[in-house]
């Protein structure tokens, strides 16, 4: 609450005594804040108020919030953000001001900032004191439960009854004060900013969410109620909703005199007329307040920018010229996502928490799929962060490496600074550590921002943020304790000083031959390549192997199958460690000139590795075999899960078994290029393109399996991501995109994840579960669809209409290219279905085939016992929620198979210099690239990645004189406003990493042949 007090002029500054027409107002936002004092000018209108309090406040999201009081007439109207606001307040001294929300979106997620969630919370909380937020006992108790949590901690039986006594959180609060007892004691180890969220959770999906009643009748003289939501006007008897108009409905709000007036679009279906429906209000005022709060909800949720103002006739006005001020809901999330806005800890008023309290192994899963408070933000070099939701932090972190402590039950606390702040929840310590170790020498980040990115690695080792980060030693990461998905392992250049003239000299010692170069690389990704299958051969044995779940059969499968392969691979690597050696001079073998080749190596080791293409042709068994296994025993398919958890597995394990059909591949590629550059005289040009012979003959034979492989282990990938979903992998089904479009809806333009099949396509939006799946909301059969573009009919950028036997969809594309792509892809699909000529089967699950999911009918409705195991739900741990759906999601982009099939091609390891944008020296890193993201090693004889940064979104380019990188073979890795730098040892291998980048930034869809045959 804001209490307005016009006060008499007191001393102020000298610039403020030369503002003649001031006036002073004191607010007090109570709960939150101490007194403020600002200045106004007379003539200021409301958005300088506003702005002031929002600014005050550290808010980036306040368009969501408005200030309210009771005019003259006693009726609560919104302070008018572009009229003066002297002239709305006619008696400052007197009136009350309230800082309360005024926009309620459908789903919290929207809300990025956590001082935001936590305001809304607050709101929350008033409107079930006052009664306004109309529920049963059930959602009452549990959401009070959430707000006792964040107020005094875990449960205690005497202080929790005493607080309750002591506070009035609902009219009936009596009644169900066992029922709020018993949820509270469910929430142990939950943070206050954890609490936030699940009361927002629950609160979202009742109906009285954000409803503000009007009073009105109907024509007959029934008594009824309008509101307003993101949807459109909703009609109320009582507290029933009985009807909706959604805004997609509706062509003019508008009213005379008493008479709220509501005209419809005429309905094609039933060839009527247009309607209009008129209620009765209790009078002109209280309909013009009813309209004006209409329009800004339309604005605010169905425009994409601000109106403009209209011109002002010259002669006389006709009807009202009020208008929508401020930032839409779309513009505000761009603003948030794109800014570089540093995130100030809030202090939480209401909280008594003063310790963390110890947490229990149950709730760490759960703790890490929601948002954590500022008070336990990273606080290094002048760097306060407030922690957000889980999804925002993958993709969103500080472009700056982190200060990290140890996980304690598996979990990692960030640590905050010292603070004399009594309200900061949790402390960490560092078991030990020295202090200086975590971050010495560390660049300033004051040029650091928020929103940058930060490397995230959970206990897979896939990332989480699209940072990257300097290395720490695997020496110093606890053995068996698992990383947080919300923390990365700190990444610093400590004890990594290094030399660069020392750096000079040695690679001016190397052979400057690009055959040196071609045959460095075949030894670094074979390197690389002997690691993946180690994950095969033993990590997963390991594993899986002491269970008797575990088919014997499939493990017996498995060993026959990749064993030889591993032992023959290991031989090969040695050869080649051996032959570069003496290349590079480091014995007198080279003086002869007869190791400066590597052709030879290649074709004696490719034709040992045609002895066992019997194995490598029942590798796609093994896919199969162990799919099998996992569909029909749960405990195997939780087997593999939890191996996918582990560190070592950095990519989704069936990945990892297609990898020697992959290698094959990565063979042919570099005899190639080593072909190319040889001369036909060259004394290993012979050998070289016999060994290339071989190799494509093996590739050729073994090309088909290879594609269906390829299109299975992604079935199942997606499988995983996706929850209401049946009969994804079936036999002719082909893969082809997946990526974000906007789909538009009743409630306007909404991100959706589409993904495109041989058969159909199938759009869903990203679901609140631990494992972060995408939750099924519809599907196209491509079977008689046509697709038009729609720019001009909808007024959309880039938008096209998909027209299908059932229903019609409009989706719109983020830009011009990506709208391109999908046309044509989806075209091609239609072809590939018609040539098919039969119907897709359904793919979606009963339960969602029987309850489709209306889009247009606002929140979905949740049973009590689905709110009262909510809870329980996020406590189920899940896969990783950082997949390659998930990076396209976050980044609104989108890859087509024949992506995923270059991005197989286009693999690379090696040593890379990497230096961040502020930063002073480079850091030698092994770094490796895969599946559209760089993973980052210490060295290659770590078993497991540290830190990695998808790829997709960025742009990869050589950096500018005004950088001052004075440097050679360097190239520039950025995303809006994140900058890498990467330094590589020769022009050969500069080029060949900006090629493999540029394959993984830039969609290959339109550069490459159409068809993944094409490829082989």
């Amino acid at each position: 609450m804001l209490q307005n007090n016009l006060q008499k002029k007191a001393p102020l500054a000298d610039e403020m005594l030369r503002l003649a027409s001031s006036f002073l107002f004191l607010f007090n936002l109570i709960c939150l804040f101490p007194p403020l004092l600002l200045v106004l000018q007379q003539r200021s209108p409301g958005k300088v108020l506003f702005d002031l309090v929002c600014v005050h406040l550290n808010l980036s999201e306040g368009d969501y919030f408005g200030l309210e009081y009771q005019d003259q007439r006693k009726m609560t109207v919104w302070l008018d953000l572009l009229k003066p606001t002297l002239k709305q307040i006619r008696r400052p001294k007197n009136t009350i001001l309230r800082f309360v929300v005024k926009f309620f979106p459908p789903d919290h997620t929207q809300l990025l900032e956590e001082l935001t969630r936590y305001l809304f919370a607050l709101q929350i909380k008033r409107d079930l004191a006052c009664g306004r937020l109309i529920c049963n006992d059930t959602s009452a108790a549990l959401m009070v439960s959430h707000i006792i949590q964040s107020e005094i901690g875990d449960f205690d039986e005497t202080q929790s009854w005493q607080h309750l006594l002591h506070n009035k959180y609902l009219p009936d609060q009596d009644a169900i004060r066992d029922k709020i007892t018993d949820c509270h004691r469910k929430h142990v180890g939950q943070t206050p900013a954890e609490s936030d969220y699940q009361l927002l959770e629950i609160a979202r999906r009742l109906e009285m969410y954000g409803v503000r009643l009007h009073p009105a009748k109907d024509r007959e003289g029934t008594k009824l109620s309008l509101s307003v939501a993101h949807t459109g006007v909703l009609v109320f008897q009582g507290y029933t909703k009985i009807n909706a108009f959604n805004w997609s409905k509706i062509r003019k709000l508008s009213f005379k005199r008493k008479r709220f007036l509501i005209k419809l679009r005429a309905d094609p279906a039933q060839n009527a007329h247009h309607d209009t429906l008129e209620f009765a209000m209790a009078s002109r005022d209280c309909c013009k307040i009813f309209w004006k709060i209409c329009v800004e909800y339309h604005a605010f949720f169905r425009l994409f920018e601000e109106p403009k103002p209209k011109p002002k006739p010259i002669l006389f006005t006709r009807g009202s010229s009020f208008r929508f001020s401020g930032r839409t809901q779309k513009q505000i999330i761009d603003y948030v996502k794109d800014s570089e806005l540093k995130k100030v800890p809030f202090e939480r008023k209401h909280s008594k928490i003063l310790s963390s309290s110890s947490m229990s192994p149950q709730s760490s899963s759960f703790r890490s799929q929601v948002p954590r408070e500022s008070a336990m933000s990273v606080q290094i070099a002048d760097q306060p962060d407030s922690a957000r939701l889980v999804h925002q932090a993958e993709l969103n972190g500080s472009e700056e490496p982190p200060a990290v402590a140890h996980p304690t039950n598996g979990f990692h606390d960030i640590s905050a600074a010292p603070s004399s702040d009594p309200t900061q929840p949790r402390q960490n310590h560092h078991h030990g550590m020295d202090p200086q170790l975590l971050n010495p020498g560390s660049p300033s980040s004051q040029d650091s921002p928020m929103g940058s990115p930060r490397v995230v690695v959970n206990g897979n080792g896939s990332v989480n943020g699209e940072g990257v980060a300097d290395v720490l030693g695997p020496g110093q990461i606890p053995e068996g304790q698992q990383l947080s998905p919300l923390t990365s392992p700190l990444l610093t250049e400590a004890g990594y000083v290094r030399n660069e003239d020392e750096d000079e000299a040695r690679r001016k010692k190397f052979p400057t031959d690009k055959a040196y170069f071609i045959a460095k690389e075949l030894l670094t990704t074979e390197r690389t390549y002997l690691k993946d299958l180690q994950v095969i051969t033993e990590s997963f044995p390991s594993a899986v192997g002491k269970d008797e779940a575990f088919p014997e059969s499939v493990k017996s499968l498995i060993s026959a199958s990749y064993d030889p392969v591993y032992s023959f691979h290991q031989g090969f690597l040695k050869e080649t460690e051996q032959r570069l050696a003496q290349w590079e001079g480091r014995s007198n073998a080279h003086i002869k000139g007869d190791y400066q080749r590597i052709g030879d190596v290649l074709l004696k080791n490719i034709q040992g590795l045609r002895q066992l293409t019997v194995h490598l042709q029942k590798h796609s068994e093994c896919l199969v075999e162990l799919e099998r296994a996992c569909r029909s025993s749960r405990k195997v398919e939780s087997l593999c899960r939890d191996f996918e958890q582990q560190r070592v597995c950095y990519l989704p394990l069936n990945i990892f078994l297609l990898r020697p059909l992959h290698r094959l591949l990565h063979y042919k590629l570099i005899l190639e290029r080593l072909c190319k550059h040889y001369p036909p005289t060259h004394d290993d040009f012979r050998d070289s393109r016999a060994a290339l012979a071989d190799i494509s003959e093996m590739v050729l034979q073994l090309q088909g399996t290879m594609m269906k492989m390829e299109n299975f282990q992604k079935l199942l990938e997606l499988k995983k991501d996706l929850t209401g979903i049946d009969n994804l992998v079936t036999p002719g089904r082909e893969f082809i995109r997946l990526g974000c479009l906007s789909k538009l809806s009743g409630k306007g333009l909404q991100q959706r994840m589409f993904f495109l099949f041989s058969d159909s396509l199938v759009y869903t939006s990203r679901g609140m579960t631990p494992s972060n799946q995408f939750k099924v909301h519809g599907q196209l059969p491509l079977y008689g669809m046509t697709i038009r573009e729609s720019e001009e009919e909808w007024g959309v950028p880039h938008s096209f209409t998909l027209f299908g036997q059932r229903q019609s969809v409009v989706v719109a594309a983020s830009c011009a290219s990506e709208m391109e792509r999908w046309v044509e892809d989806i075209r091609m699909a239609i072809d590939l279905a018609e040539q098919s000529s039969s119907p897709s089967t359904d793919l979606l699950s009963t339960s969602l085939s029987d309850n489709k999911l209306s889009e247009d009918g606002g929140g979905e409705q949740e049973s009590e016992e689905e709110l009262c195991g909510s809870r329980s739900s996020l406590e189920r741990q899940g896969h990783r929620g950082n997949t390659t759906v998930h990076v396209c999601w976050h980044r609104n982009t989108s890859v087509s198979m024949v992506d995923f099939s270059v991005a197989v091609e286009n693999q690379l390891s090696g040593n890379l210099l990497r230096k961040f944008k502020n930063s002073n020296g480079w850091q030698k890193l092994w770094v490796v690239f895969t599946n559209f993201s760089l993973f980052f090693y210490k060295s290659h004889q770590d078993d497991y990645p540290l830190a990695s940064l998808p790829l997709l979104g960025y742009s990869v380019t050589v950096p500018s004189e005004s950088e001052n990188i004075h440097k050679d073979y360097v190239f520039k890795l950025h995303f809006k406003s994140h900058v890498y730098y990467f330094r590589s040892e020769s022009e050969y291998t500069f080029e060949r990493w900006m090629e493999v980048i540029r394959s993984a930034t830039c969609s290959a869809s339109r550069s490459l042949p159409a068809t993944r045959k094409d490829l082989y």
